[in-house]
């Protein structure tokens, strides 16, 4: 039997993959270095002469980075130990192993992308914690504040709907179905508010999404949200008085988009769907926008101080959900390695324990379709149960809009007719997917 098919690459010059290593990770780098910069003062303040010499560190080591991906010298080594830092090595020294002895150490432009990429936020972090004492500085934190900030006119929206929707929550049957699409289409076009495809320019919700759901309809290319819909109601149905319905959400960014899910954790509660909600988050500042602990806690915060009945009512509650146990929120070391998900049960063995536990797994975003289907050239028919490459902890699905050149599960014929009308189709995050894979 073949193997799967190659990563994407940076050796594919022109390709997505080339450009974003070429420009817009160096990109988000100035950036990084501009935000240290200007934070000069609050570290002096903070810190004294110790804040400003941490601060020329933090950039120094920045640039030495931007310097190396630039030149594409070999990728070397973490240096600062961290929790992951071994494994991290080790999977340097496999993608070694994978090259030719002509090819010598893996190199930017040459490795597949997933890995560099994840390889780059890793050495900022890097870059941080060996920079005491301003190493708990959250490089990407006010991008994602700003986001939240200026989206604010869609999240009085969302949460007004909710607040209406929870008062009808004992809908009929159809109109409960209804709700349940809708609130999941929200999620997924929340997703398109992602800060690593801009460069960490400003993404923000300004328009009524609720108003648009209609007309984002025929964007979404795989549309498995009535199997979503059978497989929640069927755990209501048979859910036995004590019984636990557990749903878990693998997050993507913070801002707007996590106001999305919140959204949909909630009515998954209230509509009974799911009786436990786990959030799943990154443990480190990683791909910009997404979701720490720190993240989610100030969410809700912002949410529950705000001066509008039903935004600050959704704060109240949701803070009551963590309370009382019916949200969960987990990080684990695991999403911000390189390896895709099929290699979970032999690196992260817990963790693929405890999402098996899950009735339905929501994985959120465009690097999480990434690794869970290997970032690969993939034909666009292929099946997405034959991509996930065995990773099956529990029924799942991706929702995702398009932001890299990899797709698959589409009908045949599908894909070339995109890429006729619309060359970039794969990656504007003007499509969108739900895509299942459920009970074998």
């Amino acid at each position: 039997m073949a193997g799967p098919p190659a990563s994407l690459s940076a050796r594919d010059v022109g390709s997505f993959a080339y450009l974003s290593v070429k420009d817009r990770s160096p990109q988000i780098l100035t950036k990084a270095i501009d935000t240290l910069h200007r934070h000069k003062s609050e570290f002096f303040e903070k810190h004294g002469e110790k804040g400003l010499e941490a601060e020329k560190k933090a950039i120094s080591l920045l640039s030495k980075l931007r310097n190396e991906l630039q030149t594409d010298k070999p990728i070397v080594p973490l240096v600062e130990k961290f929790v992951d830092t071994d494994i991290w090595n080790q999977y340097l020294e496999y993608q070694q192993s994978l090259l030719n002895e002509s090819d010598g150490k893996p190199r930017w432009f040459l490795s597949p992308w997933l890995f560099v990429e994840c390889y780059m936020y890793r050495r900022i972090h890097e870059a941080i914690i060996q920079s005491p004492p301003i190493d708990d500085f959250d490089i990407f934190k006010e991008l994602k504040d700003q986001n939240f900030f200026e989206s604010q006119e869609s999240v009085i929206t969302l949460c007004t709907h909710l607040q209406e929707l929870r008062k009808t929550i004992d809908l009929d049957e159809n109109q409960l179905k209804n709700e349940f699409l809708k609130v999941l289409q929200i999620s997924l076009w929340g997703n398109k508010c992602d800060l690593s495809l801009s460069g960490g320019e400003h993404i923000s919700q300004k328009t009524n999404i609720m108003n648009s759901l209609e007309d984002l309809k025929p964007f979404i290319l795989v549309n498995d949200m009535d199997r979503l819909w059978s497989l929640l109601s069927n755990c209501k149905k048979t859910r036995e008085e004590e019984s636990v319905t557990r749903v878990d959400i693998v997050l993507d960014n913070s801002g707007f988009e996590l106001i999305t899910d919140l959204v949909l954790a909630d009515f998954l509660l209230s509509s009974k769907l799911a009786t436990k909600i786990h959030f799943y988050g990154k443990t480190i500042p990683w791909f910009v926008s997404d979701t720490t602990i720190h993240d989610f806690n100030w969410i809700i915060k912002q949410l529950k101080h705000s001066n509008n009945k039903w935004v600050s009512q959704c704060g109240v509650d949701w803070e009551d959900h963590i309370k009382t146990g019916r949200w969960v929120y987990v990080d684990h070391v695991f999403w911000t390695l390189p390896h895709e998900f099929s290699a979970m049960s032999q690196v992260a063995p817990d963790l693929y324990a405890a999402l098996q536990k899950a009735h339905l797994i929501f994985f959120k975003g465009d690097l999480n379709y990434r690794k869970l289907t290997g970032d690969r050239r993939w034909e666009f028919t292929i099946p997405f149960h034959e991509a996930l490459s065995g990773f099956h902890p529990a029924p799942l699905c991706s929702i995702r809009t398009l932001k890299a050149e990899v797709q698959v599960g589409l009908q045949p014929g599908q894909g070339e007719q995109l890429t006729a009308s619309e060359p970039n189709w794969l990656t504007t995050g003007k499509y969108g997917v739900f895509q299942f894979d459920g009970p074998l």
